[in-house]
């Protein structure tokens, strides 16, 4: 993409979200004329961060801090602060912790300018002016609900004309969290109400109140008083348009052409060769895999794997389970066995195996590798081309489950999760079948300790038992961890249900420490503003 000089450039918002070479660096005239061709490319400039913000969470801030996923040492590298993650003991200069922030603000500026540029006629656009803005105050307001809920306290910024030397002031995160549902309601009337090409991976009428769902199903998190009421409302908002309904089978949401995706509320493009690639089969999968696959270039590095405990959980029938995890022995196109290549398991054929001794050792074949979003032979292994979905359909149900069950309604809660499962239970369905009472129960997670001695890291094993049948409606949280795996919200979800800080995993130990529900401000941030006060506990 090339980079911005006086003003933008543009990125063209079709289905595969193809990059637009213009770099619009003057105003040609104050009568041109601007289309919606120019206007889409100019737009695009504020959502191409939203790339880097889910790469982000579902590889690291979202993901490997939970008891879903993990990144334990590897005889081959990445030895260092990904440990942190899984045991909560991040810093401010912890780089899987804080670097979404420059991401989101990134976005924010972005918005900002455009905002500006128009407001004050750089960009003389008369026609749809006023939907553009709400649009762009969409776009921004998506990136400070992210912000509300990775740090929470930070500043507030609506403004690109500002002073040199200027330095915001930080706001509360009740005070984020109003700023921002206000603004996307001003916005709502003002949004494309249509979903088709011309719309795709841009902020709609059903994207702004998924936002607005988003924001009210944590509300009680974010500001102490739930709104369960309201974000059914917003769900409901979406359920009746009638624009979208549930894939045949969960897997085609995450084909690696997905644009035709009828879950796609809000869509984030990625695109090999036109749009910067979607990067997990790096952080998923081993060298040996570039064969598998015939990818492009050398193989990932395969550090992330999936924590056994959370794989315990799942019914052995349940789809999601074998079609979003490599498990077993793995081979190449031939037939043959790929082999393992490292450490103490280097010429063993891989049969990956669902055990991890700890955070602090691991060898090729332990722990489920991930593989939700479909590989596909000759895909650069950095550059996928599967569109990611923040805000889906299936996400949309399942809001206004938790909420009717939180608000008293079980047996209506049950029977949209039983929708839901029956897709991932065509072999068994009867296995699909949940009841209230049992989404009222608690979680079929055995939490606690694992660790193990292994090789040549010797350490006392420690194993502990906590359980999950205390966790309050626990069952729901394990649904939504087997729907929503891999898809960076995990965090948020044991936040929710009061997990977070509460349970132990594998090589994690319980803190009971509420201040660790935010990530920490980056301490290169605190030191360039002053006005800036770090989050409690860090």
């Amino acid at each position: 993409m090339c980079p911005a000089l006086c003003c933008l450039i543009g990125a063209s918002l079709n289905s595969c979200m193809e990059l637009d070479d213009s770099v619009y660096t003057t105003i040609v005239s104050d009568k041109y004329h601007y289309t919606e061709k120019d206007m889409v490319a100019i737009l695009g400039n504020a959502y191409t961060p939203w790339r880097s913000v889910v790469i982000g969470a579902i590889n690291e801030t979202q993901t490997i801090s939970t008891d879903e996923t993990m990144i334990p040492v590897h005889p081959w590298g990445w030895n260092g602060t990904t440990i942190n993650m899984h045991l909560h003991t991040w810093t401010s200069e912890t780089g899987e912790a804080v670097n979404r922030w420059g991401d989101l603000y990134t976005g924010i500026n972005n918005a900002n300018q455009v905002i500006y540029q128009i407001e004050s006629g750089l960009l003389p656009v008369t026609e749809g002016k006023d939907n553009y803005l709400a649009e762009l105050k969409a776009v921004r307001a998506s990136y400070y609900y992210m912000l509300c809920d990775y740090y929470g306290n930070v500043p507030y910024l609506t403004r690109f004309d500002v002073p040199q030397g200027f330095l915001p002031e930080q706001i509360s995160r009740k005070a984020l969290n109003d700023s921002i549902i206000a603004e996307v309601t001003a916005a709502l009337p003002l949004l494309p109400e249509n979903v088709d090409e011309s719309t795709y991976g841009r902020f709609t009428k059903w994207a702004a109140y998924a936002l607005l769902a988003k924001m009210y199903i944590n509300a009680e998190v974010y500001t102490g008083t739930p709104q369960w009421q309201k974000c059914l409302d917003a769900c409901e908002e979406i359920i009746k348009s009638g624009k979208f309904s549930l894939a045949g089978n969960q897997k085609d949401v995450f084909k690696a052409d997905n644009e035709d995706c009828t879950e796609a509320v809000f869509a984030v493009p990625f695109d090999q060769s036109y749009a910067g690639g979607l990067n997990i089969f790096n952080y998923a999968l081993n060298g040996q895999f570039s064969q598998v696959y015939s990818t492009k270039s050398f193989g990932g590095w395969g550090g992330s794997v999936a924590v056994p405990q959370f794989i315990n959980t799942f019914d052995p029938d349940d789809s999601r389970l074998t079609e979003n995890y490599l498990m077993g022995q793995q081979v190449y196109p031939d037939g043959s066995n790929v082999l393992c290549e490292i450490g103490n398991s280097q010429g063993i054929p891989m049969n990956i195996v669902n055990v991890v001794p700890g955070v602090d050792w691991a060898e090729e074949l332990h722990g489920y590798h991930l593989a939700k979003y479909e590989y596909v032979a000759g895909m650069s292994p950095g550059a996928m081309s599967n569109d990611v979905f923040p805000f889906r359909y299936t996400d949309i149900l399942m809001m206004k489950a938790e909420c009717l069950l939180r608000t008293g309604k079980a047996d209506e809660a049950a029977q949209i999760v039983t929708e839901i499962r029956q897709r991932a239970f065509k072999s068994a369905p009867e296995k699909a079948v949940v009841t209230g009472a049992e989404l009222m129960g608690g979680s079929t997670y055995d939490y606690g300790l694992r660790e193990t001695t292994y090789l040549d890291k010797i350490k006392s094993p420690r194993t502990t038992h906590e359980g999950g049948a205390d966790i309050k409606y626990g069952r729901f949280l394990d649904e939504l961890g087997w729907e929503f795996n891999q898809e960076g919200r995990r965090r948020q979800d044991l936040i929710r249900f009061g997990v977070w800080t509460t349970k132990s995993w594998l090589s994690h130990s319980a803190t009971n420490d509420i201040n660790k529900n935010l990530y920490p401000i980056p301490r290169a941030e605190l030191d360039k503003n002053g006005k800036l006060k770090q989050n409690p506990g860090y």
